[in-house]
């Protein structure tokens, strides 16, 4: 039975009970902590020989030499020809949106003077090589490599490595020719927080990464976790969450649906509506049970609705915002007439779709923006993964003799207020 839970705005209660429905729990159990720690800890000690031994073990596979592990690049070339063009159309038109969407984000080094003669400014330099993690078997996301490899690309990353997993020797055809696609330059079939370490550390066949980026199960999450520091991570992500503000006046089936396509991720996932008639998310709720059956994902479907979807009944479509403002979803939409009036109030949201017609399923697929969003409330402080993920920012200071002298004036006083002698006769040298 799908029954979401139903939340009225003016309730007394109403406040307490969304943030028991939004509690998630994200770190790992003790048992999977400990196990990835030693996962991670062999192989940084022993490199190539522990990769190959958890692939076997925990991907079935019967693999002999590491190079086995390692796809070339005719291997992913002939994953592309094997597809339909209908797909290969598709896969491209995907990229060409997503390569331009973020052209625009792409920063240059910059720089002014002052008027004695200093020079302060940026200088952007793109990471030399990153690590690309993409859920591999049944699970097969060709979106995810479009939309964690292009904006690296755009950003001027010159290496790309891609590490998928291949449970039962098993690998998807998509999931290949978007790499091809994409131009990543390598692609090992290895999986989990061993192929998390190994991106990490560095094996005598896999390359060290500077940051590694893409989905995973609980292993993986913690393993990125875990070797934050030693490289960058894009995000510890959790399950996928929708909410959609409603004015009444879109079709139910629509919004039914669009709360399906999240809620069919996983168990986990959060899918909410907002709306200001009680009617409507009636005919909503009727919209599920009638849908339901055709879903070839319905049994997952269900425990997402059942346990954690909620209805929530609002006055108006400011309390809307003010409600969707502190959930920060990951997707938003704003299905009702002139959306454009409500942006200003969104604060909070890895993605905003305005109007009826824009579906969440077109900006995981094609639409532009990156689909890799911040999860967990975690919009509040996060945005989604970019280009500026993929490039770094250096400070640049150049000093004029005038300018060297004024500034050490400066420094002299606030550095002997610190206690920090050296500091301050540095900086003292330098004044005429």
């Amino acid at each position: 039975m799908l029954q979401p839970q139903r939340l009225s705005f003016k309730d007394a209660d109403f406040w307490d009970r969304l943030k028991q429905l939004l509690a998630w729990e994200s770190t790992a159990e003790e048992t999977i902590f400990q196990k990835v720690k030693e996962i991670l800890h062999d192989v940084k000690t022993n490199g190539d020989a522990a990769v190959l031994e958890y692939t076997n073990r925990f991907d079935r596979r019967n693999l002999q030499h590491i190079d086995q592990i390692k796809l070339s690049q005719t291997d992913l070339k002939n994953a592309w020809e094997k597809l339909s063009l209908e797909q290969q159309t598709a896969l491209k038109q995907a990229r060409d949106r997503i390569v331009a969407y973020h052209q625009h984000q792409k920063q240059n080094s910059w720089q002014y003077q002052e008027l004695d003669g200093t020079i302060l400014g940026q200088k952007i330099t793109p990471l030399d090589r990153v690590g690309l993690y993409v859920p591999g078997g049944k699970a097969a996301y060709p979106s995810s490599v479009l939309m964690n490899a292009l904006p690296a690309k755009v950003a001027g990353v010159a290496e790309i490595i891609m590490v998928v997993p291949a449970p039962d020797g098993v690998l998807n055809d998509m999931v290949l020719a978007a790499a091809h696609l994409s131009e990543v330059n390598q692609v090992f079939t290895i999986g989990g927080a061993q192929a998390v370490a190994a991106l990490a550390y560095g094996t005598p066949s896999i390359p060290a990464v500077d940051k590694i980026v893409g989905p995973g199960n609980i292993y993986v999450a913690t393993a990125k976790s875990l070797v934050f520091g030693t490289v960058g991570i894009d995000m510890i992500a959790g399950p996928s969450e929708i909410l959609v503000i409603c004015d009444g006046k879109t079709n139910p089936d629509w919004i039914a649906m669009d709360l399906f396509s999240q809620a069919e991720h996983d168990e986990l996932a959060q899918p909410i509506l907002i709306a200001q008639d009680s009617a409507f998310l009636d005919q909503v709720q009727n919209s599920m049970k009638n849908l339901i059956e055709a879903m070839p994902r319905k049994d997952i479907i269900s425990v997402s609705i059942q346990n954690r979807s909620a209805f929530i009944l609002v006055e108006n479509l400011e309390q809307a915002t003010e409600v969707s403002n502190y959930i920060a979803p990951e997707h938003l939409e704003l299905s009702i007439d002139n959306p454009e009036t409500l942006l200003p109030l969104i604060r909070h949201a890895g993605a905003i779709f305005l109007g009826r017609f824009t579906a969440e399923a077109l900006g995981d697929y094609c639409a532009g923006p990156n689909h890799v969003l911040p999860t967990s409330r975690s919009a509040r402080f996060s945005s989604p993964l970019g280009v500026y993920d993929f490039q770094k920012r250096s400070s640049i200071i150049h000093c004029s003799e005038n300018g060297a002298s004024e500034l050490g004036k400066i420094a002299s006083i606030l550095a002997h207020g610190e206690g920090l002698t050296a500091h301050a006769r540095s900086a003292e040298y330098r004044i005429k």
